[in-house]
């Protein structure tokens, strides 16, 4: 029951999304890092503050706390949930469909993560936007910026479409490395164990399957 199938089944998602906080953990400070070195980057008139991420980590902590690492934690954590839960749903979705139109996995595995990563990032993108907003501000100033904060001025200054400001260029980077990173994903499966789904309970391997969606393509 808890095993998710091929296809568009929910348990996929659900699978994606129940990573999201031992995701966080790991990429809210790495994603803190990142936006307040790009925040450096963009103010410094004469010198950059920080001279690498290391270097920035170790002034913040110094200057704020450790605390400081998790900056936006909560929504950084949603946006890995709801990345993660639409990025396996969409691909185990997709690559069902390709696999049965074209039967040529070496083209529908990676048409399928590339629209699963491009969708995900469309449909997250908000949240990104907002986890960029509270993990940039400036941290002299004493006012905290929550997530709530951030989402009201950005609609009051820039509207919806300030929710998806920088979209087109993510969107095409999402394509690009998740078409390779699951057919890296695939490739290893096949060669570790014949592929994704091993031969139990009278069940065909999946490598057979998909040679056989493949012969078929060719006649």
């Amino acid at each position: 029951y808890t095993h998710g199938q091929n296809g568009w089944d929910y348990r996929n998602a659900l699978a994606g999304m129940a990573g999201a906080p031992l995701f966080g953990l790991i990429t809210t400070p790495e994603n803190f890092i990142k936006t307040q070195m790009q925040m450096d980057n963009v103010h410094s008139i004469h010198a950059k503050r920080f001279k690498g991420s290391l270097h920035c980590a170790s002034v913040l902590v110094k200057e704020h706390g450790f605390s400081v690492l998790y900056t936006g934690h909560v929504v950084n954590t949603i946006r890995e949930g709801a990345f993660v839960g639409c990025y396996f749903y969409i691909y185990e979705g997709f690559r069902e469909i390709f696999l049965k139109t074209f039967g040529n996995a070496s083209f529908a595995v990676p048409l399928a993560g590339g629209l699963a990563g491009a969708s995900s990032w469309l449909f997250s993108f908000p949240l990104d936007c907002i986890r960029a907003g509270v993990q940039g501000r400036d941290l002299a100033e004493p006012a905290k910026r929550g997530a709530i904060q951030v989402l009201s001025e950005l609609l009051k200054t820039k509207g919806v479409l300030g929710l998806y400001a920088g979209v087109a260029p993510s969107i095409a980077r999402a394509f690009l490395v998740s078409g390779s990173r699951f057919s890296a994903y695939e490739g290893a499966l096949y060669l570790a164990r014949g592929g994704r789904d091993s031969i139990s309970s009278g069940r065909v391997d999946e490598a057979v399957e998909l040679d056989r969606l493949s012969r078929r393509s060719t006649h």
